[in-house]
């Protein structure tokens, strides 16, 4: 892919997500064209009605295909970074994890999502979470800083996958970890639907396979890799009503991998 074309599957993947972000109404799944709520697709996600209840309205926009939280373990102390955070519901949730002596870094590359998220931190009194503008492919992070990297359903959006992942090792200290949920294909998909501008956006279109991802992160030197499609994720992905079948191509996943001590 040539550097005008992944320029410019950003910017329509940034103004997409700036539209949700100055939505009045609540959004859901990835495009915001289903009639679920929030907080339905985030149980369906995997998050406890706990976790959703624990976080202020708005931060959960229901954008996610699963919950991190979940194969994280985050701990005390830790720095936990959020790769694509929009309203900051996962890192509003680590920063329980992690506690005031832990520090949460959410990095977005649409500024309205980054100021809704500061918005909500600042009503919370969280002191210990941070927004930074910026793109996944180029993180506004200090090597070696980060402890965990989470990110849910964004990675797929990105036209330069290993370049994020190459950044993810770059920013990890020696020991970190990778917590991802996110979308895999299952079978290959349809041309059409690669071509579809729409379906990238929707979190569809862009989608690597596993053994694709493998590759990549054993390349740029991860170990312990371990990607794990979910089969129940294709409830979830019929609730989205994206239309076709897509439940037939596409997964949820969880990605794990660690940076080398």
């Amino acid at each position: 892919m040539t550097s005008s074309n992944s320029d410019q599957i950003r910017q329509i993947v940034r103004e997409n997500y700036r539209q949700v972000a100055v939505r009045e109404d609540d959004c859901c799944g990835p495009a915001c064209g289903c009639q679920a709520e929030p907080e339905e697709l985030s149980q369906l996600m995997g998050y406890t009605l706990e976790e959703i209840q624990a976080v202020p309205e708005g931060a959960n926009m229901g954008l996610g295909c699963g919950n991190p939280q979940a194969i994280a373990s985050l701990q005390p102390g830790e720095v936990v970074l959020d790769l694509g955070s929009g309203g900051g519901f996962d890192c509003l949730l680590a920063a329980r994890q992690v506690g005031p002596t832990g520090q949460v870094i959410g990095v977005d590359m649409t500024p309205e999502m980054i100021s809704k998220a500061r918005r909500i931190a600042r009503e919370m009194g969280v002191e210990h979470v941070e927004y930074r503008l910026g793109e996944i492919e180029h993180l506004p992070v200090a090597d070696a800083s980060v402890d965990v990297i989470l990110s849910n359903c964004v990675i797929n959006l990105s036209p330069e996958k290993e370049q994020v992942f190459r950044e993810a090792f770059r920013v990890l200290k020696p020991g970190g970890r990778l917590a991802i949920s996110d979308i895999v294909t299952s079978a290959p998909l349809p041309p059409e639907v690669r071509q579809d501008m729409a379906l990238y956006t929707e979190c569809v279109a862009g989608a690597a396979s596993v053994d694709e991802l493998e590759a990549m992160l054993a390349r740029i030197g991860f170990v312990d890799v371990a990607i794990r499609p979910k089969e129940e994720s294709r409830t979830l992905i019929r609730v989205w009503e994206l239309g076709g079948n897509l439940d037939d191509y596409i997964l949820s996943a969880t990605i794990q991998a660690r940076k080398p001590a």
